[in-house]
């Protein structure tokens, strides 16, 4: 598992700036960063910076050294998602090309009323599942945003590390999804395959609550002719209310002045039971646990 396809093991940790770390990203940083180290690979670090009004100015910087106080510094210089537009333009333009994209006029109170008209409720936890309005043209409406057509596209099976078999019927679960949105950003979708494929990630550790991403991504890796990479999505930290810590429902940044607690705290959600009396004393011990349960017996790259 150290090789996929003759190319050796790339990870990547991939954080939006919308604030400092917090207990949470640190576990997924943790994790990618352990399993680049369990298989002898690199690992990267990108920004994820295209969803702008959401950025915390300076908040990257404050990531980064963060991540270094930890001891988890990349081995080639950050990548910024927000200077590579020309790059998410020409995987659009692909897809449009091949009968893949389309424009799309509809407003969020347009998916609302469509579907309440079809008497379909809200799937997903409160995602729209868009109902297909704009496939067939935008009817007189001005485009707003792009979509990518899943009509067709069946069951897309792929199988986590961690979690098993999983399975996904994107266009009654999903939609067509939105890969250029209506205010002129890219969509996550799009901006996150085109990289991983740019970089020659190989191999994908990030939070499970991204799971649900993955078919739309395979999909997208499929559309554009990319090789996929192994996936795995580490547990959550949960917050007072029981839901996902994040920076939304008050999740506090880290003191990474004390870097041996916060790899402990973070190493116990993934169940490393090891310790040690220094940051970089414990992250060897951590690696070597790691590889235990993650890395098959053979060569590593």
């Amino acid at each position: 598992m150290g090789e996929r396809g003759g190319t050796r093991y790339l990870g990547r940790f991939a954080p939006s700036p919308t604030g400092a770390l917090h207990a949470g990203s640190l576990v997924a940083a943790l994790a990618s960063w352990l399993d680049a180290r369990a298989h002898g690979g690199r690992w990267l670090v990108r920004i994820e910076d295209v969803d702008t009004p959401r950025c915390v100015p300076g908040a990257d910087h404050t990531l980064l050294r963060q991540l270094a106080d930890c001891g988890l510094v990349p081995d080639e210089a950050p990548l910024w998602q927000s200077r590579r537009g020309a790059l998410y333009q020409a995987a659009l333009d692909t897809l449009v090309r091949r009968g893949l994209a389309y424009p799309c006029g509809c407003t969020r109170k347009d998916i609302e009323t469509t579907l309440a008209a079809q008497g379909r409720a809200r799937e997903r936890h409160g995602e729209l599942v868009y109902p297909g309005t704009c496939r067939e043209g935008l009817h007189g409406k001005p485009p707003r945003a792009w979509r990518m057509l899943t009509r067709g596209a069946g069951r897309v099976d792929w199988t986590d590390r961690r979690l098993g078999p999983q399975s996904q019927e994107v266009e009654r679960e999903v939609g067509d999804f939105v890969l250029s949105r209506a205010d002129g950003l890219w969509a996550y979708q799009l901006a996150v395959v085109v990289d991983d494929a740019a970089q020659g990630v190989t191999h994908v550790v990030r939070g499970e609550d991204l799971a649900d991403n993955t078919a739309r991504q395979v999909l997208l890796q499929r559309a554009l002719g990319l090789p996929a990479p192994y996936y795995l999505h580490t547990p959550l930290v949960l917050g007072a209310n029981g839901e996902k810590l994040s920076k939304q429902n008050g999740a506090a940044a880290l003191d990474t002045s004390d870097a041996l607690r916060c790899l402990r705290e973070a190493g116990r959600v993934l169940g490393i039971t090891g310790d040690a009396a220094s940051a970089a004393g414990w992250l060897q011990a951590a690696t070597r646990e790691w590889a235990r349960r993650w890395v098959p017996p053979g060569p590593r790259q």
